[in-house]
């Protein structure tokens, strides 16, 4: 049995945590696997947190809480940086999924 070296980065981790409202029949994965694309380099973990559906969302809707950790190999992320990967995970999950970002 080979076993395989831990790699951990030197850089500070940097977690968001993000809220989408997508149709009941979008399964978590599919928004998983739209934010996994985004930098698989940078992307350590995506998990999900909270599944609502209720009184405060639209009838069909559910909301995904989601944290993502992104852990950098090449230096700490700047404020542009995390902002730009963050948009960018915002932007693949609409456009895989025709969610929105919840804003409530």
């Amino acid at each position: 049995l080979k076993k395989s070296t831990l790699q951990l980065s030197p850089y500070q981790p940097v977690m968001r945590d993000f809220a989408f409202v997508v149709d009941e029949t979008i399964a978590a994965d599919q928004v998983m696997k739209a934010i996994g694309k985004v930098d698989r380099s940078l992307i350590a973990t995506i998990h999900i947190f909270d599944v609502y559906k209720g009184d405060k969302l639209e009838n069909g809707k559910k909301s995904l809480g989601i944290q993502i950790r992104l852990e950098p190999q090449n230096g700490t992320l700047t404020d542009a940086q995390i902002t730009e990967v963050c948009d960018n995970i915002v932007s693949s999950v609409i456009k895989a999924t025709g969610g929105a970002l919840r804003t409530q």
